[in-house]
């Protein structure tokens, strides 16, 4: 099956479990303000969320209805109809960003921060008594390891392929 023209990442998942990723990820959202995650669900959820705001700058109740429904959480979808949706009044979509921030260490993914264009982490580390602040400084610290961690990676990747390699060729000048 061709991968082009299509307009939705699955993700591996069914519909259900897929909905309920993209509205998990949009809940974490709307709830902090900002999510890291990786850049494929960053990317697909933004498109979510981008239309969901610009549903809720409406302010009428069938918007705010179908915000809830698309969020499944009235506490939610009512914070972004009255807080989140006014502060982009005068804008007219891109109302997120997508900050890359390296690789996760585990599985090497690229990872990335979601957040609202309006967002300031310095208020927040204001209201949270540092803890942004301290987020933001192991989100970079996290990064530079994800980089020295990949090379490492990287090379010994090389070594073990290099190693089965030259097993193989052993293996098959041995059976001549």
């Amino acid at each position: 099956m061709s991968s082009h023209r299509r307009l939705v990442k699955h993700f591996s998942r069914k519909s259900g479990p897929l909905k309920a990723l993209i509205r998990g990820l949009m809940v974490s959202l709307v709830e902090h303000g900002r999510i890291k995650t990786t850049v494929a669900r960053a990317k697909e959820v933004r498109r979510h969320i981008e239309r969901t705001v610009t549903l809720g700058k409406k302010g009428d109740l069938n918007s705010t209805r179908l915000v809830i429904a698309k969020l499944a959480s009235k506490d939610m979808g009512l914070e972004l109809v009255k807080n989140i949706a006014p502060r982009f009044k005068d804008r007219n979509g891109g109302y997120t960003r997508v900050i890359k921030i390296g690789r996760r260490p585990g599985d090497t993914a690229e990872m990335a921060f979601l957040e609202f264009v309006d967002y300031d982490y310095k208020a927040k580390a204001t209201a949270t008594k540092g803890k942004a602040t301290k987020e933001d400084k192991a989100a970079v610290k996290a990064q530079s390891k994800a980089k020295k961690a990949n090379a490492v990676a990287v090379e010994k990747s090389k070594k073990v392929v290099r190693k089965m390699r030259n097993k193989s060729r052993a293996a098959m000048h041995a059976a001549r």
